[in-house]
Formats: structure tokens, sequence, C-alpha cells
């Protein structure tokens, strides 16, 4: 069992990790074949991951309101949410049942006026908690947290009428922190990442790295 479950998997990471590193820099005919196979067969794994997420998901939430755990009512709003949502998807192309005047589909109402208020009210409240999680990193306690601060403050100025108000450099200045600071450490980071992801990839596809197995080593 343990070579089903351990052995089989990190055999199928290392020959298909090997394959598709020399497929990217082979520009074969057999080469973009393999791509689009492998491609398909992503997106056929990918409806099933989906399927055993939303499984997950409403199991999850059903042992919520079986249990009757805190804050189990939040749960009942997810089968109601899913359940509305799948039969307006279904009945997409119907006419509205309240107002045959109403412009687009059923989903798409859905969408304007459930989905984009409430992520609205979510990015809202969200930005109060910015602002307070702002006023705690932005102490001048040291020189380089002071550099961040007076940074910050020349950035939201540039970027409100209020700044061109006080000086004209201000926008010029914000620019400058944007385009040449901000975007070098954007690309160092960047890079950082590209340099994790590498290293990553070549632990998975040697067998080094075995999260994805589950368990332990």
């Amino acid at each position: 069992m343990s070579f089903l479950k351990r052995t089989v998997p990190m055999i199928i990471a290392f020959i298909m990790g090997i394959l598709m590193v020399f497929q990217y820099y082979v520009p074969h005919e057999a080469s973009q074949n393999l791509l689009k196979v492998v491609t398909r067969w992503g997106m056929i794994i990918s409806g099933f991951a989906m399927f055993i997420g939303a499984y997950s998901l409403f199991h999850l939430h059903w042992n919520k309101i079986k249990l009757k755990v805190s804050g189990w009512g939040y749960s009942v709003f997810v089968f109601f949410g899913a359940g509305i949502t799948i039969i307006f998807g279904l009945y997409n192309g119907g006419e509205f049942f309240w107002n045959d005047k109403q412009v687009g589909t059923m989903f798409d109402w859905l969408f304007d006026y459930v989905q984009v208020p409430a992520g609205a009210t979510i990015f809202s409240i969200l930005a109060f908690f910015m602002a307070s999680a702002a006023y705690r990193t932005f102490r001048a306690r040291n020189k380089e947290a002071t550099i961040l601060l007076i940074s910050a403050i020349i950035v939201m100025l540039g970027r409100v009428p209020i700044g061109t108000m006080i000086s004209q450099y201000i926008p010029i200045a914000a620019d400058w922190i944007m385009s040449v600071p901000n975007l070098a450490a954007k690309r160092a980071i960047l890079i950082g990442v590209s340099i994790g992801v590498i290293a990553t990839s070549i632990k998975i596809i040697f067998g080094i790295e075995r999260a994805y197995l589950g368990g332990g080593d």
C-alpha cells in the first residue's frame, strides 16, 4: 500500500517533471503535442479537484449545522447561496420571473446586485483593518521605519488632489518612489520568489519535498 500511495506518485512526479522541463526548451511538434495532452489532463484533474473541494466545503458546513457549533447560522447561508447560484446558472438564459424588462440574465443580476455589493462591503471593512495595521506599522521607531513612514505619506499625498495643493513636487516625488525604489524592491521580491519556486520544483521532482503526498516524510 505504501508503494501505491507514496512511491508511485513520486515516480509520476519525477517523470512528468523531467518531461515538462525538456518540453519547454524543445520546439518540436511532438513536444507541443505533449504539452496539449498534459494541459488537457490538467483541466480534467482540476475539475475533479474542484468537485472534491466543493464536497469538502459542504461537508464541513453540514457538520457545523448538525452539531450546532458557534456560528453555524453562517453555514446555512453557504448552502442557500450555493443553491441559488446553481439554479440561476442553470436557468441563465431564461427570462426574469419578477421583472421581464430586466437587462441581462438572472446570473448577471445575481453578480451585479449580490456579489459586487458584498465584495464592496468586505473591502470597505478591510480598509479599516489596513488603516489600523498602517498605524501600528508606520511608527518612527528607527531609521528604516522613519523612511517608510515618510515615503508612505508622500505617496498617499501624491495620489490625492490635496498633495498638488500643498506642493507641485509631491506628485513627482510620489511617482519617483513608485517607479524607482518600489519597482526595484518588487523585482527583487519576484526574483526571490522565482528562485524559491525553482528550488521547490527541483525538490519535488527528485523526491526531497514530499508534503504533497500528505503526512510526514
